[in-house]
């Protein structure tokens, strides 16, 4: 927010920065004032808009470890989780027909730290989810795919982040919390989250400390490291050891 503005249509104004003059764009669903500002942004451009909405989905399969779609007369197989990525997976066939490149292509697609799974019994997943929006796209994830489940998880942010509003909408969603912190110098200590978490809160000071305790989780949970991608960039490196 220091650099982009305090409103949707301040940060929609500086994102469209990218649109170029006589240059075609896709535009994935957006709040109405975001889309407002980009299509009067991509008119003054005279920028020809392609919208995913112009693309209806016919059919749809959504996996804990990616979804597979149906649109346009073509069978998308996207391997990133969560419910968010069937709109992004749209917009990347958009774009990819425009150019006349395969669709296929989408299926090798991979993004580190985002709804990542690296460990299985217990399930131990990466994401990074490091604002409000990202916050809330884990928790439906949770709620769709591991809402039978004991779910634990390891949290840890940046000073700078809303930490407050992500605290809120995923600690409810877990039986065991645990603070924690990356080693980066604007994060926020573990135990300052802790002391402003519910009192059931655990420390885990430490991500080496945080990821021994999630392989100590009994089988059957699911854990999840989020709020930093610091947090799940460091968590990542030893799991994957």
């Amino acid at each position: 927010q220091n650099f982009l503005g305090d409103t949707i249509e301040q940060i929609a104004a500086e994102k469209a920065g990218i649109l170029k003059d006589d240059t075609f764009a896709v535009f994935a669903r957006q709040r109405p004032e975001a889309q407002r500002v980009l299509l009067a942004r991509a008119d003054e451009r005279n920028c020809p808009v392609l919208l995913t909405s112009d693309w209806s989905v016919e059919a749809l399969e959504l996996r804990p470890d990616g979804c597979r779609i149906r649109t346009h007369g073509v069978t998308i197989e996207c391997p990133l989780a969560g419910e968010h990525q069937v709109e992004n997976a749209l917009a990347a066939a958009i774009t990819l027909d425009l150019l006349h490149v395969d669709t296929r292509g989408i299926s090798q697609a991979r993004w580190p730290a985002r709804l990542e799974r690296v460990h299985r019994n217990p399930d131990i997943i990466l994401d990074g989810a490091h604002n409000p929006a990202g916050a809330a796209a884990l928790a439906s994830y949770i709620r769709r795919f591991y809402g039978s489940r004991p779910v634990w998880l390891f949290f840890g942010a940046m000073r700078d982040k809303a930490i407050a509003e992500m605290a809120a909408t995923l600690f409810p969603l877990a039986d065991r919390v645990f603070a924690t912190a990356p080693a980066n110098a604007r994060a926020m200590p573990a135990a300052d989250i802790r002391a402003a978490g519910p009192e059931r809160m655990e420390l885990a000071g430490s991500v080496p400390d945080a990821v021994a305790l999630a392989l100590a989780a009994p089988p059957e949970t699911a854990v999840f490291f989020a709020g930093s991608l610091f947090l799940a960039g460091e968590a990542r490196a030893l799991l994957r050891k």
